[in-house]
This record gives structure tokens, C-alpha cells and sequence, in this order.
């Protein structure tokens, strides 16, 4: 019943900026951690940024930090993913994952229960 839809994945050049979102139903919000992750064929999936559904817990990887900025309006059901000074590494399928609020910094995609079916994101000149 756990359902978790992305979009705004485009086509982007690099320097560029865009915004994602992911639209979540079938639980309670304030009691799961909600994440973005990202993949590229050939490339295990890892973690991007994710946030605590209830509070205002925020964490990211490394080559996040500083350019992508996740957020949510609960009242909408749903998170976002902000990313300025896109590169062309930045390519990826981008998820949106679930999990129960606990040990989920660390954003190991194995710890996380339910998946979107993602969006494309291509940064290319």
C-alpha cells in the first residue's frame, strides 16, 4: 500500500538547476524517513539525501552537500530534491525511497523498504 511516484527529471546543462518531487501515500509520514537516492546503469544505487517525515532532520552525501537541498510539505504528501550547479556526473535515475525513522542516515539503499520507479535526470550540454 506504500506508494512512492518521482518527477521533474529533464534534461539539464550542466551548471544548471532543477528541482524533483516525490509524491508518497499508504503510511504515516512522521513516523518514516523519506530519501533520494540515484543510479546509473552499472553502478549500485546510493543515497543522495534523505529527511526525517516527522522532523526537520536533514542528511547528505558528501558531493550533495552544498548543491542539492531536500525538503517536504507533509501537507502535500510530498518531498523534494533541489539541485543547483548540476554536473554532468549528476546523470542518474533518481529514487525516491522509504524507511522507518531509526538508523537511516547512512542511507544504505539496503536498509530501505520501498521505492518509487524514478526519474531520469541527464546533464549534457
Amino acid at each position: 500500500q506504500v506508494q512512492l511516484v518521482e518527477s521533474g527529471g529533464a534534461l539539464v546543462q550542466p551548471g544548471g538547476s532543477l528541482t524533483l518531487s516525490c509524491t508518497h501515500s499508504g503510511f504515516d509520514v512522521n513516523y518514516a524517513a523519506l530519501g533520494w537516492f540515484r543510479q546509473v546503469p552499472g553502478k549500485e544505487r546510493e543515497g543522495v539525501a534523505c529527511i526525517h517525515g516527522g522532523e526537520d532532520t536533514t542528511y547528505y552525501k558528501d558531493f550533495a552537500q552544498g548543491r542539492f537541498t531536500i525538503s517536504k510539505d507533509n501537507s502535500k504528501h510530498t518531498i523534494y530534491l533541489q539541485m543547483t550547479d548540476l554536473r554532468t556526473e549528476d546523470t542518474a535515475v533518481y529514487y525516491c525511497g522509504r524507511t522507518y525513522a531509526g538508523s537511516y542516515w547512512n542511507m544504505v539503499p539496503r536498509r530501505w523498504t520501498d521505492w518509487g520507479p524514478g526519474t531520469p535526470v541527464t546533464v549534457s550540454s
